[in-house]
């Protein structure tokens, strides 16, 4: 009876998101992002991303971004994000009137992903982490 007890339990631990401090999601990471609609007005630009835990909700990131301008970081959006640590996904969305989707797929110091509006493929993302 212990032991189903505590497989049980030991399950339900396991089944439970990672908190932010585990994650090796967190920090800053640098790259490009290049648009993929030629008539958009979107521009191919140079970003960093600050992610951090949300302070409010353990289970969920902060995702700052900024565009490189002029060699000085120019702050554009702070996204809500969810990580699976296991499949290295990273999935964050905007609180605006836009329909937009962010996805990341994370691989030791490098992040690939893209930026879906409303549900159209608009920007390809790629960084690097930035070391400590």
């Amino acid at each position: 009876m212990r032991a189903a007890l505590l497989t049980v339990i030991v399950g339900i631990v396991l089944a439970l998101p990672v908190s932010g401090k585990d994650k090796g999601v967190i920090g800053s990471w640098e790259g490009d992002s290049k648009c993929t609609v030629p008539s958009s007005p979107c521009q191919d630009e140079h970003v960093l991303f600050q992610i951090a835990e949300d302070r409010k909700d353990p289970f969920l990131l902060n995702l700052d971004a900024y565009r490189i301008v002029d060699g000085v970081p120019d702050f554009f959006v702070t996204l809500t994000c969810q990580y699976e640590s296991k499949a290295g996904a990273l999935s964050c969305t905007s609180s605006n009137k836009d329909k937009d989707d962010w996805e990341f797929h994370i691989m030791g110091d490098t992040m690939a992903g893209r930026m879906l509006m409303d549900k159209a493929l608009y920007r390809r993302i790629t960084l690097r982490k930035s070391p400590k």
